[in-house]
């Protein structure tokens, strides 16, 4: 097993600057603001050939009550779990009561504390560190995350502590630098996830309609913070899960609003990792809010994921808190205001008593299956055939497009190539006719279907001097007469 160091600490002391640095990735969210990190961030590492696990947390501010009193625990229990705590302090600030606070409550876990003194740019490692001895640690290292120094030698004493599993396969971290809110120009990463074929769930909607409890409801556990606030959840939380025995991975994202409502710059980042999260992922949920029913604002969700070619399922969250009628009324929402997602299921469910679960994912499960459902070559055809049986083309132009075959091109989604003369002149509704078509014909749930056309080559193209009309028709009589005469 690779060791695992939990990043401890007052908030804005630089651990989530830390983190990014140590994984080489922009994963964490970075901003001049404390308590900016709340759920606990796992990332993988590779030090001098040497993995392990680095767990970014929130800040401990020492509150009773509250977000912070949840993101406490959260930070608690990440230095439980780990095998040493790297524990953060603002040299600039120097020592103040709080930090006396934390080096107690660490103490008593009894686990290997580190103290690493941050943001000791331009001063002499002695000069940095002697304010902190009265804290009472032995390990002391001065260090800038921001911009790295100190943090090799920190990272190679700690590792020493630790042997080395001789069979130990080394996981490598993308090499892009740590993102910084401040820089208006920096683009953000995809969500540390593992490139397997295995189904990634993402959970995304409008701030506040349950996607951390629904998230945790399946963990069995408090694994993010669950709390009665719009914007509670900033980063996308990528998170192992097994489901009857097999691996999935869920994805908590934050609440996406209205555009013209975004103004804060650390929201408008956590929107970008929220769509990053849903290109990353392979099944998407939707959660919508019973209460509030089926906005315009949770429309343009579906649309958006619909539009990624994910496969989708929706949830209505909050279902035991309305009465019959209003049920009703919501149900009869769904129907008028999607009608673009007959092929995705709805389920009314309650994250919080875990009621409905078991068919939701039950539903995820399938749509997953559906986007990479391999397809042979000769159903396509069968189905292709029939379909233009059943509706031949329009006219264009006094001609009528003739879709010959069909291959699969893709999967998530699954992409059927058809091949054929003047197929660029087939409308939409005809499209959509195929793509319904195939979609009921191959039983595909819960995942889009697309078309693509190719145009057969013409055998006349590139020649100067092209048979005219009459030139073909009388060749092709010849070819009658002269086969008849030798029949």
């Amino acid at each position: 097993m690779n060791p695992v160091f939990a990043l401890i600490g007052q908030p804005n002391v630089g651990k989530s600057t830390l983190f990014n640095r140590l994984t080489q990735s922009r994963d964490a969210l970075v901003a001049d603001q404390p308590g900016l990190t709340r759920d606990r961030l796992v990332g993988q590492c590779l030090h001098h050939q040497r993995p392990f696990t680095v767990v970014d947390t929130g800040g401990l501010s020492g509150e009773a009550e509250g977000v912070d009193s949840l993101m406490g625990e959260q930070s608690m229990l990440a230095a439980r779990q780990a095998d040493a705590v790297l524990f953060l302090v603002d040299g600039r600030r120097g020592v103040d009561p709080r930090d006396e606070e934390i080096g107690a409550q660490l103490r008593r876990l009894g686990i290997a504390i580190n103290l690493l003194v941050n943001k000791t740019e331009g001063v002499p490692r002695d000069q940095a560190i002697s304010p902190f001895h009265t804290l009472g640690f032995k390990r002391a290292f001065a260090i800038s995350a921001s911009r790295g120094d100190g943090v090799e030698k920190c990272i190679d004493e700690i590792l020493r502590e630790f042997p080395e599993a001789p069979d130990a396969e080394a996981p490598i971290p993308s090499s892009s630098p740590a993102t910084e809110i401040d820089n208006p120009d920096a683009t953000s990463d995809e969500p540390a996830l593992e490139d397997v074929r295995q189904p990634r769930v993402a959970f995304i909607g409008r701030p506040n309609v349950g996607k951390s409890t629904l998230t945790n409801q399946l963990l069995g556990e408090e694994r993010v913070i669950a709390f009665d606030q719009p914007g509670t959840t900033r980063d996308s939380i990528a998170i192992p899960l097994v489901y009857r025995g097999e691996p999935w991975t869920l994805i908590d994202t934050a609440g996406v609003r209205r555009r013209a409502r975004v103004t804060d710059t650390i929201e408008k980042f956590s929107i970008i990792k929220t769509l990053q999260a849903i290109e990353a992922a392979n099944a998407v949920v939707v959660l919508a809010d019973a209460g509030e029913g089926l906005t315009d604002q949770d429309v343009r969700i579906v649309s958006l994921a619909a539009n990624q070619g994910r496969a989708l399922v929706l949830a209505i969250n909050k279902w035991d808190s309305i009465d019959d009628d209003r049920r009703t009324l919501v149900k009869k929402e769904v129907e008028r205001k999607l009608p673009f997602l007959s092929y995705a299921r709805v389920h009314y469910i309650s994250a919080l008593r875990g009621k409905g679960l078991a068919g939701l994912m039950e539903s995820v499960k399938e749509a997953y299956e559906s986007a990479f459902r391999d397809m042979a070559t000769p159903v396509l055809n069968d189905i292709l055939a029939l379909l233009v049986r059943r509706n031949p083309p329009p006219l264009s132009h006094g001609r009528r497009p003739k879709p010959r075959y069909a291959h699969q091109g893709s999967t998530n989604p699954p992409t059927i190539v058809v091949h054929g003369n003047q197929c660029d002149r087939l409308p939409d509704s005809y499209t959509r006719y195929l793509e319904n078509g195939f979609r009921k014909h191959l039983a595909l749930e819960g995942s889009p279907l697309r078309v693509l056309y190719r145009q057969s080559e013409n055998p006349y193209a590139g020649r100067k001097n092209k048979p005219t009309g009459r030139q073909i028709k009388k060749s092709i009589r010849n070819r009658k007469f002269f086969k008849k005469k030798k029949n």
